[in-house]
């Protein structure tokens, strides 16, 4: 006989991509299934500065397994990132791969009434991955991702792309306390004149004052 559960009418969607139905399982320990599914990235799947576009294709190779609690989850995700460096500000699109597994507790057993709060739980059978996704893919996302590991950023001065600039691009700096002094005029004073000295040609003793020819 089918087990019936007990637990009210599950508040997922059987139709929605990321919810899986675990009937098949009969709630038979040791009794376990396999899928690949190809799934779109639900929105805002990712950090500031990468993530996963929405709707694109997340791959998912899974195992679902019966235990005594619930149903185990073990799986791979593989994702399309896009995003930009953050250092040159670049576009940058990669792959990335996360393992991941969880315990999806039976709600209307001893160890799903005592789950804690931030333990899954079946609903009607039917477990919504969602949460575990983000978890696994999300929180391995680098908050600011390179295009390159030696990317050099950009030119703090000017803003060139500095993996595109000269090699001995540089910018020479000013005291700022001396900024307004850059705006005077007037030809530079040569160290020879004005400084009291006498012409190379001529020589003054200073002793009595007299020039010596």
């Amino acid at each position: 006989m089918p087990h019936e559960s007990r637990s009210p009418l599950s508040r997922l969607d059987p139709n929605a991509p990321l919810v899986l139905d675990t009937r098949a399982l009969s709630r038979q320990p040791g009794s376990s299934r396999e899928q690949i599914l190809d799934v779109p990235a639900p929105e805002n799947f990712g950090v500031e500065m990468v993530g996963v576009p929405e709707g694109t294709d997340i791959e998912l190779d899974l195992r679902l397994e019966a235990v005594l609690e619930g149903v185990l989850v073990t799986g791979t995700a593989r994702v399309p990132l896009k995003g930009e460096c953050a250092r040159c500000l670049d576009p940058i699109a990669s792959t990335f791969e996360a393992d991941f597994q969880e315990l999806f507790v039976y709600p209307d057993t001893r160890s799903g009434g005592n789950a804690d709060d931030d333990e899954l739980r079946l609903e009607d059978d039917l477990i919504d991955l969602e949460p575990v996704l983000r978890d696994a893919v999300v929180l391995a996302l680098p908050l600011s991702p390179l295009c390159r590991d030696d990317c050099p950023g950009l030119c703090a001065e000017c803003g060139v792309r500095l993996a595109d600039a000269e090699p001995d691009h540089h910018h020479d700096a000013v005291d700022p306390r001396w900024a307004a002094l850059q705006d005077l005029t007037g030809p530079p004073v040569s160290p020879n004149r004005g400084s009291g000295e006498s012409s190379p040609h001529s020589s003054f003793d200073q002793r009595d004052g007299k020039q010596e020819g």
